[in-house]
């Protein structure tokens, strides 16, 4: 076993998390104890965040402390696996626009108090405006305008030089075109509103039709 960056551990290829609740698990999950640390496996198939880490992401930014805004937190399995990296200093914002997966969110964080589920559309961040400034911007909201709603977002509430993930779902925007195609025009979206691109990971064979765009505010 061993530890590939703040609170992510590897064993050839399996990911984990250093378990933040004791005994506790999140969707099924196997736990390991290691010495007197116990970890949770990170399932690449269902976090597009591990797929990109075990795929080579060059940089993970989200570490110990990190407060993170999470456009799309769904049912909160890779929130989950953040909450264990970010610590009790840390935070995730989780904002989720569906009220049927919402609950699982909320669920969460009866034990994960460094979670803070929020029931809004990130496409109105007026609307959410008193959240404090994030190192980090992870978006997985799979619509067609994906990238504009994290280029706004990022703008009101990303630090200057902190990062955005934003995991492309090719087929969400485009149906019609390669996916590789897909990427570089979202990219260049991204760099028109000044953010450097610091990686694009694809994320097969976890994810058909999926990439990892990391860039830098």
């Amino acid at each position: 076993m061993k530890q590939i960056s703040s609170g992510i551990f590897k064993d050839e290829n399996r990911l984990y998390t250093k378990n933040l609740i004791l005994g506790k698990r999140v969707y099924g999950e196997k736990l390991v104890d290691v010495k007197d640390t116990q970890l949770r496996e990170w399932d690449p198939t269902r976090s597009k965040l591990a797929a990109a880490i075990l795929n080579g992401m060059n940089i993970n930014p989200i570490k110990e402390g990190s407060k993170v805004l999470y456009l799309g937190a769904s049912t909160g399995t890779t929130p989950s696996h953040i909450s264990d990296i970010v610590g009790p200093k840390g935070i995730v914002y989780c904002l989720e626009f569906a009220e049927r997966v919402f609950r699982s969110v909320v669920e969460l964080q009866k034990d994960r108090k460094n979670i803070a589920p929020i029931l809004v559309d990130a496409r109105k961040p007026e609307e959410y405006s008193w959240i404090e400034e994030c190192d980090i911007v992870y978006v997985d909201i799979a619509q067609p305008d994906e990238t504009e709603i994290s280029i706004r977002n990022a703008k009101e509430f990303l630090k200057f030089n902190g990062y955005m993930l934003i995991a492309i779902k090719s087929r969400s925007i485009d149906v019609t075109k390669d996916p590789k195609q897909v990427y570089k025009e979202e990219k260049i979206k991204l760099q028109e509103s000044d953010f450097e691109i610091v990686d694009i990971i694809n994320l097969e064979p976890y994810e058909k039709d999926h990439a990892m765009i990391v860039c830098k505010k």
